[in-house]
């Protein structure tokens, strides 16, 4: 069988969230957002390396946090500057053998394992495989003083786990970091990669703000 690899990047410091500790060691549903990440992928993807980042600074917080609940078996390590080494780092902390890479936002707590599980098949039949929503809200393009309409039609909000060929991932970030970057198929795309589409879940929410906090409680109820 594949070997399977995930990186969770949890290295945010919460600043939108108004809170004393970043927001991926806040409870929800009464334990850490980023423990109950590390869960969901674990119970997915059974024997899959799971390597969590962090920064540096905040880990004896986590190893704290980590001994006083049931949080499935990863390795830690230190976060980058920009998101873009973050996941670098993750990715030279997977051993060799790993065939496919999932990588996941930390603070993306409500994703289930039916979705862990759907972008990991496409994978297998994909170089890179990325979960999408459809746009329900209207759009419009600024340039200058003037605006325009983009057809809803045209766009897709992007989530996270990117699944990705371990091979295809670990060329893509050999590149020099750009501003560009927005997430980890931006990095493949640049570098001529291809990126597929599956449906996404509009409960797997990235948690942001105090308002996400008060949301995802409720997506709970729904999901449980």
């Amino acid at each position: 069988m594949a070997k399977r690899g995930v990186i969770i990047v949890a290295g945010g410091s919460g600043s939108r969230m108004h809170s004393a500790i970043p927001k991926q060691f806040l409870m929800l549903g009464g334990e850490p957002i980023v423990a109950r990440t590390i869960n969901t992928f674990s119970a997915a993807l059974p024997g899959a390396e799971i390597v969590v980042v962090l920064p540096e600074a905040h880990i004896p917080l986590w190893e704290n946090l980590r001994a006083r609940f049931d949080v499935a078996p990863h390795r830690i390590v230190v976060g980058g500057t920009e998101r873009f080494y973050s996941v670098l780092n993750g990715i030279r902390a997977l051993s060799p053998e790993v065939e496919y890479i999932a990588v996941h936002d930390g603070v993306r707590a409500l994703c289930t394992k039916r979705l862990v599980v759907r972008t990991m098949l496409a994978s297998e039949d994909h170089d890179a495989v990325i979960p999408v929503v459809d746009v329900v809200d209207s759009y419009r393009r600024v340039e200058g003083d003037e605006s325009y309409i983009v057809p809803r039609a045209e766009l897709r909000v992007v989530q996270t786990p990117q699944v990705f060929k371990a091979q295809v991932l670990r060329d893509a970030y050999n590149v020099a970091f750009s501003p560009a970057f927005t997430d980890d198929a931006s990095v493949v795309e640049a570098m001529g990669g291809h990126i597929s589409l599956v449906e996404g879940e509009r409960t797997n929410i990235k948690i942001t703000t105090p308002e996400d906090i008060t949301l995802a409680e409720s997506f709970l109820n729904i999901l449980q």
